[in-house]
């Protein structure tokens, strides 16, 4: 099994002054590896990961898809798939997407709203853990080439989102 590599900063405490009650880093670790493994990335990998508030999500947003919202993840992908986790693309050309120093994948960047992760826990009913887990998983499918434009595409992400999820133990509760 190939490495991962997890670049974390994650915000503790919200803006309601409510905390995690899980190890955020630890979870997106394992649920990251989680979906390399299931994708059968032939690299060892790394991914940059940002928990913060609304409202810099929001100046994300705006800034690179020049959406003037606020959402509950966004994803960056590094590697330009053709087809979903197609690591071809990786290839045929390492020196684009291989760091120098440590020679890990960048697959790219992950950024989630610390509080739409308790919004949608309790709008789904559902804990803080698991919908912190499924926004990795998501995030990381799209670091992976995968999207949700069409009906087949987004049935095919959930139905992978979930298998990754029970893998490791975060079934719909």
């Amino acid at each position: 099994m190939s490495q991962f590599l997890l670049e974390a900063e994650i915000l503790t405490e919200g803006e309601d002054g409510q905390r995690f009650p899980f190890d955020a880093a630890a979870l997106a670790q394992q649920v990251c590896a989680a979906v390399l493994e299931e994708e059968k990335c032939p690299y060892d990998t790394q991914v940059s990961l940002l928990v913060t508030d609304a409202e810099e999500v929001h100046q994300m947003n705006l800034e690179y898809r020049g959406i003037d919202r606020t959402t509950d993840v966004l994803s960056f992908p590094a590697v330009p798939f053709e087809h979903e986790s197609d690591f071809s693309a990786v290839d045929a050309c390492e020196a684009d997407y291989l760091d120098p120093d440590n020679g890990f994948l960048q697959l790219g960047d992950i950024v989630i709203n610390a509080s739409r992760v308790w919004e949608q826990a309790q709008e789904y009913g559902h804990s803080p853990r698991r919908e912190f887990a499924f926004l990795v998983a998501h995030s990381m499918l799209h670091l992976c080439g995968y999207d949700h434009e069409t009906a087949e595409e987004a049935a095919r992400m959930e139905e992978k989102q979930e298998a990754i999820l029970i893998s490791i133990g975060i079934p719909r509760e």
